[in-house]
């Protein structure tokens, strides 16, 4: 029988929660609506793991809602590895509570008799992912909320492999997690199965990291790049990576090169935002840089600002930049007579459609994801005898080959870096890479806009919106016919001129996506990470030889606002 909110607040007034708990829950008890949503539900595994806000209460990240995760997943671990010994592999972020809640989960997990890597500082996300493979680990940790506000933090679990636990494992997991109860929790560490780690396994993947980013290019000493760690981990890896790679000109934001849980000097540490990146291109028009490139706290998505025709800095958008990472990969893939049909790219169904056109044009195989990278790294592990080139999804994260498994803002820092160096060098620019993207495989322009709802309202009001448009779908959006629609939760697709339907083979998921009759396309979700609702646009339209980006960009802006309006958004 699951627990009234009473009960909850009840269990927490008492042992095994410690004074400091209690006393906060009582000056907490004095503001009914912030009792209610510290506790209405349990904080749960989205697409990108636990996370939430830190405080107490069961919708709270804190030391026992992460002490219920670690002990559950401890008991699932000594379940499924009998007869080895188990080991577990943490790494954590520049957020307040970061370093304190990554040891107590290693405190938890040797209390259970699990062997215990944790890095004696901040680190990235894609170093925690290549370390647990490095280290021959049976599962790995990551205390990091991403760009989040300051008062978040959270919790990702990698698998073996060095992916993040998907089917089976997920929810055999949670299934463990929610047996749990806050008195099963082994909070007495045994010492001697906890080891830090530092410099070995940084230098095995700043190495790894340049032989899956660097390529056969010169003149990276007149390449000039600025960079913003945005006060998160890539400074632990970023300027180190670049400098192996042979790059002389790199120029720190020295301001937000500092970890800080605050992010002071932005208003989001997003590298998603404009905003964020303001300082870095203050010094990259002060000292001529040729690239921007900022990353998220926990280094596994990058903004990449280029300089366009008029020689203004151009930020791209997550796509653009998965667009022409991908064609560079492809290109210099095609040149060495590397392609032989048994590679592939990947991407989400959220993202632009131009990456299934890149794949056909270049013989190499297509597969599309649902939204999180998570999925990307399972099809790594699920196809063993094709080779991963190269994938992303337009929320700004990118992969380099196999040897991380999630999105690797280091790696693909490096790529960037690759790409524009190999433009310059041959008289052309980044920025003119992307439009040979546009004339080749069409051009593509997508936008991204969202609703945040907060708390137990806003909640409803999400699942309102999408029961409205999944039981009464638009027949026509802005005076163009809808010709398919898609319902990830009930796995159809329904092709509406031909009145035919047909499964869509991958797993539930509460996205909806629309196709109109000019190819145009609108797909809806809520978040698993913070309380928005998500609506995602696609339209395209052809682009010749001769025409600039930015006249074809404001013709696809109008159609895309229509849209917008045409949806009453």
């Amino acid at each position: 029988m699951s627990k009234t909110l009473s009960d909850k607040v009840e269990e927490w007034s008492h042992p095994p929660f410690d004074k400091k708990t209690i006393s906060e829950l009582d000056v907490l008890k004095e503001n009914p609506s912030q009792l209610e949503d510290a506790f209405y539900k349990d904080l749960e595994f989205g697409t990108g793991g636990m996370r939430g806000i830190m405080g107490v209460g069961t919708n709270r990240i804190n030391a026992y809602t992460l002490g219920k995760s670690t002990q559950g997943l401890s008991d699932y671990l000594k379940r499924v590895f009998t007869s080895e010994q188990i080991k577990v592999v943490i790494a954590y972020d520049c957020r307040h509570n970061s370093k304190s809640l990554a040891l107590k989960v290693a405190e938890i997990f040797s209390a259970n008799g699990i062997k215990v890597f944790i890095f004696s500082d901040l680190r990235t996300t894609p170093e925690l992912s290549f370390g647990v493979k490095f280290l021959d680990a049976h599962c790995g940790i990551v205390l990091t909320a991403s760009h989040n506000p300051p008062e978040y933090n959270g919790y990702k679990v990698y698998w073996k492999d060095g992916g993040q636990i998907v089917p089976p494992q997920d929810k055999a997991i949670i299934d463990q997690i929610n047996k749990t109860q806050f008195s099963n929790i082994k909070f007495q560490p045994k010492n001697n199965l906890i080891q830090w780690i530092d410099s070995n396994v940084d230098e095995a993947f700043f190495n790894v990291s340049v032989k899956s980013g660097r390529f056969d290019i010169a003149a990276r000493d007149q390449f000039k790049i600025v960079f913003t760690a945005l006060h998160g981990t890539s400074i632990t890896a970023v300027p180190q990576v670049l400098e192996k790679a042979g790059y002389k000109e790199v120029h720190l934001v020295e301001e937000q090169s500092k970890p800080d849980g605050n992010f002071s000097t932005v208003k989001s540490p997003n590298p998603e935002e404009p905003e964020a990146l303001e300082m870095a291109l203050k010094k990259a028009d002060l000292i001529k840089a040729d690239i921007v490139i900022g990353t998220d706290p926990d280094s596994d998505r990058l903004g990449v600002a280029v300089r366009d025709h008029q020689n203004n800095f151009c930020l791209l958008n997550g796509n653009q930049t998965m667009m022409v990472m991908t064609y560079f990969l492809l290109e210099q893939r095609k040149k060495k007579n590397q392609l032989n049909g048994k590679q592939f790219i990947a991407s989400t169904i959220v993202s632009t459609p131009m990456m299934k056109k890149m794949a056909q044009a270049y013989g190499v195989q297509y597969k599309e994801t649902l939204t999180g990278f998570k999925w990307i790294g399972k099809l790594i592990k699920d196809f063993p005898d094709l080779e991963f080139i190269g994938g992303g999804e337009e929320s700004f994260g990118y992969l380099v080959g196999d040897a991380v498994r999630d999105k690797d803002a280091v790696t693909a820092t490096l790529l960037a870096c690759e790409i524009g160096t190999y433009a310059k060098a041959n008289g052309k620019s980044f920025y003119e890479l992307l439009e040979e993207c546009f004339i080749k495989f069409g051009a593509y322009k997508e936008k991204l806009i969202s609703f945040t709802q907060k708390g137990i309202e806003g909640a409803e009001k999400i699942k309102t919106m999408m029961t409205q448009y999944r039981n009464d779908p638009p027949k026509e959006i802005a005076g163009i016919s809808v010709v398919q629609s898609e319902d990830y939760l009930s796995s159809k697709r329904t092709f509406h001129l031909e009145n035919r339907f047909e499964k869509i083979d991958l797993p539930e998921a509460d996205v909806l996506i629309f196709t109109l009759e000019d190819d145009s396309r609108i797909a809806i979700r809520p978040s698993g990470t913070e309380p928005k609702i998500k609506f995602y646009f696609s339209v395209n339209s052809t682009m010749g030889t001769g025409e600039k980006w930015n006249t074809v960009s404001e013709q696809l802006g109008r159609k895309i606002e229509n849209i917008i309006k045409g949806m009453g958004l």
